[in-house]
């Protein structure tokens, strides 16, 4: 690189080392260098699944802060009010939109967010057959059925 080969041309260091230095930067992808670094602990490839239960619709940025580390969040939605939830789902919706993520729900009121470093495969459906004498279940599901 000319870069190198004139600060060493001048004498303000090895121009042979800064270059292949330069080089072996410019060989890395700087993607997939950062995709896999965990922004907590400063390590590679170390993402994590965090589990949260928000109780309030002012905990959806906690979320989203963790989704921006690129983290995975499983979202348990049966604390709060179905109001609430839809609130906290609209706005975690709007969040993986604008970083290019996923949002699947997995059964009444929990739902997976994956930031676009996270491939999710398949789909869970929901069961329309109900077993009889379970009317909690059934008023649960319809709690959370948008």
């Amino acid at each position: 690189m000319a870069f190198g080969n004139v600060k060493g041309f001048f004498g303000f260091g090895n121009g042979d080392k800064e270059t292949k230095d330069i080089e072996n930067l410019e060989d890395t992808n700087s993607d997939d260098f950062y995709n896999n670094i965990d922004s907590e602990s400063g390590k590679t490839g170390s993402n994590k699944m965090i589990l949260f239960e928000p109780r309030a619709y002012s905990e959806s940025s906690q979320i989203t802060d963790y989704l921006k580390k690129r983290n995975t969040v499983v979202v348990n939605l049966k604390r709060v009010t179905p109001d609430v939830a839809k609130r906290i789902v609209d706005f975690l919706q709007g969040s993986l939109y604008a970083m290019d993520g996923n949002l699947q729900k997995l059964g009444g009121g929990i739902f997976l967010c994956a930031p676009n470093n996270i491939n999710i495969e398949g789909k869970i459906t929901e069961d329309g057959v109900k077993a009889k004498g379970k009317k909690e279940d059934k008023e649960d599901e319809e709690e959370f059925s948008w």
